[in-house]
């Protein structure tokens, strides 16, 4: 992966950042097989995405700590190594919270992210403890969250523009666009879907382009898709 600084320097420069913000005397150290799990998980993500700064000229896989959207990804991707790797919380805790502070993104360390997504300027987003799978794009000011502690469960390929919500028990199938501004509270959507509005009037309408295509899988680059 094509580093904006090494590594080591990157784990530097990320104790300092949690040494500022939280001075509270706690040791920020984390080990270096969780940190070097965080960039592997960074760049299988990464590396399935088509859009402008993820990858370069060649074709390589990019990781630039001054780009929010990958710092973004990176800082719940530690978070969250470190939590299932040994189980300890307050590092954890203090990278999601570091998220906050930086981008303006409420991600708890905690939740079940799948293993490819893309966050795009992700201002304002809260991104709760639902079931998600690969290709969800997340963008500013989206609300992923619970109804009585029913949580949305996501199909692949999902995208939430900005100021969608979707909360409580809905089953999301594949390939689902949520438009901007609109909203489903316990509202099951089908595969192959575009919402459109805000409950209790939203209308669906059908998706021709699928989500992988819109921003992920090279695979669709001669297939006549138009991204």
């Amino acid at each position: 992966m094509n580093m904006s600084m090494p590594s080591d320097a990157l784990s530097d420069y990320l104790k300092r950042l949690l040494g500022l913000h939280f001075p509270d005397g706690r040791s920020v150290d984390f080990s270096p097989s969780d940190f070097s799990l965080a960039l592997e998980r960074c760049e299988y993500s990464f590396s399935r995405i088509r859009k402008k700064y993820y990858q370069d000229d060649g074709g390589g896989v990019v990781f630039d700590h001054l780009n929010a959207d990958h710092m973004a990804v990176f800082l719940y991707f530690l978070g969250n190594s470190i939590w299932k790797s040994g189980g300890e919380t307050d590092l954890p805790v203090k990278l999601s919270y570091l998220n906050k502070i930086l981008h303006g993104l409420d991600l708890f360390y905690s939740v079940g992210m799948p293993d490819v997504f893309l966050l795009v300027h992700p201002l304002g987003s809260v991104i709760g403890n639902a079931q998600y799978s690969d290709y969800l794009v997340v963008y500013q000011n989206c609300t992923v969250g619970a109804v009585d502690s029913d949580y949305p469960v996501f199909g692949e390929g999902v995208v939430l523009y900005s100021r969608s919500s979707v909360v409580g028990k809905c089953r999301v199938g594949d390939d689902v666009v949520f438009a901007a501004n609109s909203a489903v509270v316990n509202t099951d959507v089908p595969s192959r879907t575009v919402v459109l509005g805000t409950y209790p009037n939203c209308r669906f309408k059908e998706n021709s382009i699928p989500v992988r295509a819109r921003c992920f899988d090279p695979s669709f680059e001669n297939q006549g898709v138009v991204l």
